[in-house]
């Protein structure tokens, strides 16, 4: 089975205390209902730094800048997509990116 690399773009962090607990509740949900095919959960990404290919470094990542990822394992890109239905992220305007990975070395 391939893996596949969920990359979130957007969301934010929580006002309070509360709503904090709401939002990592809505992950722990969300996540366990991958089950097995989640390979590794991931993290929340902070500050960006881009670096060029001359070498120069921009700070932000862009329009659109990754701020979390998981990894899954999923029988197609398809089946990948239907996985990330239901992510917190789009809670509050985020978006999810898959993309297959493939071993290369």
């Amino acid at each position: 089975m391939a893996k596949y690399l969920l990359a979130y773009h957007g969301g934010g962090m929580p006002d309070t205390p509360e709503e904090g607990q709401k939002i990592m509740a809505a992950w722990t949900q969300w996540m366990g209902g991958l089950g097995t095919s989640l390979v590794d959960p991931g993290n929340p990404i902070g500050p960006i730094t881009t670096v060029a290919s001359d070498g120069r470094a921009s700070q932000g990542g862009g329009a659109n800048p990754v701020t979390g990822y998981s990894v899954i394992e999923a029988p197609s890109l398809e089946a990948a997509v239907k996985m990330a239905d239901g992510c917190p992220i789009f809670a509050s305007g985020g978006s999810v990116e898959v993309g297959e990975t493939f071993a290369a070395m």
